[in-house]
């Protein structure tokens, strides 16, 4: 029996591939479960008609994806922190704050996006990577000065 996978099935293939399977695994297991369906041509012309709406959505997301990363990419953020001797700051700069002066300037990006390796913890100029989409990677200009 061939059938086409509507999820991903452990030793079986990802979704949206065809496979010969047993016509009681097919039968009992796969098709009750709606992990897949027979692969009849009515079932082939549904699976190559979502497999289009979905690149088409993944090509809008990409594009929005790629003017967001221009902004962020031509931005420069200033934060003030108190500093001792040094230049060493009294706390440090987080993701947080650099999401917060990204909002401030009118760009809404999740503090889990922001790829910052240790927090910022002396005065100086850094350039810290925004991760927009997982293809779609930013870099902005963060000035971290005395206040």
């Amino acid at each position: 029996m061939k059938v086409i996978l509507q999820e991903d099935v452990a030793n079986l293939g990802p979704t949206g591939s065809v496979h010969e399977v047993a016509d009681g695994y097919g039968r009992n297991f796969l098709i009750p479960r709606s992990l897949a369906v027979l692969a009849d041509e009515r079932n082939s012309h549904r699976l190559a008609h979502q497999t289009r709406q979905a690149a088409q959505r993944q090509a809008k997301v990409l594009a929005v994806a790629k003017d967001l990363g221009a902004k962020i990419s031509g931005l420069s953020l200033s934060i003030k922190r108190k500093a001792g001797e040094e230049d060493k700051l009294f706390g440090s700069v987080t993701n947080q704050d650099i999401a917060e002066a990204l909002a401030a300037q009118g760009i809404a990006v999740d503090r889990r996006s922001i790829v910052l390796a240790d927090p910022i913890r002396a005065i100086g100029v850094y350039q810290v990577a925004v991760k927009v989409h997982r293809d779609v990677e930013a870099s902005v200009k963060v000035f971290v000065s005395r206040a």
